[in-house]
This record gives structure tokens, C-alpha cells and sequence, in this order.
């Protein structure tokens, strides 16, 4: 039992570092006068248009970015509780 809990513990380790390393790794697209950045959490970071900054625009994608990962979550919600993996999908 220590042993599975000495991995699990590891685990959660490598992925709180693969977390930090992709919210830190950002990625840039141009065109014309459009720059967006997002980072690897899929999280946008900056949106520029004609070389100013849109906050407001960057407040609102993420925010609907975020309700679908909420609703893709909850669909495979079922999927991923027939797996049998404890803590995951329905009780």
C-alpha cells in the first residue's frame, strides 16, 4: 500500500511539472493584423489587434474555453467511469 502511494505521489509530481512546463510555453500566430498567444494549457495569454492589447477579448475566450472543456469533461465523464479507474467517471 505505501508503495502505491509513493507512486501515486510521483505521478502527481511529473504532472504538476509537465503543468508548469506547458502554462509557461507559449505559442504565437499572426495574420495581418490579428497576434494571438496561447500557452500550452490552451489558455489564451494575448490578443492583439493593429498592436493593441484586447483583455476584455482575451477574458471572454478563455471563459468559453473553459465552460467547453467543462462540458467535454462531463461527456466522457461515462466513458472514463467504465475504465474502473478509482476516482474517475460516476460512483
Amino acid at each position: 500500500m505505501m508503495d502505491q502511494m509513493k507512486e501515486l505521489m510521483a505521478l502527481q509530481k511529473k504532472a504538476q511539472a509537465i503543468q508548469d512546463k506547458l502554462g509557461n510555453t507559449h505559442i504565437e500566430a499572426e495574420d495581418g493584423p490579428y497576434i494571438v498567444i496561447v500557452n500550452g494549457k490552451q489558455e489564451v495569454v494575448e490578443i492583439k489587434i493593429d498592436g493593441k492589447n484586447q483583455p476584455d477579448l482575451v477574458k471572454v475566450l478563455n471563459k468559453a474555453l473553459k465552460k467547453s472543456q467543462e462540458i467535454a469533461a462531463h461527456e466522457m465523464k461515462d466513458v472514463m467511469g467504465n475504465l474502473g479507474i478509482p476516482g474517475l467517471g460516476a460512483k
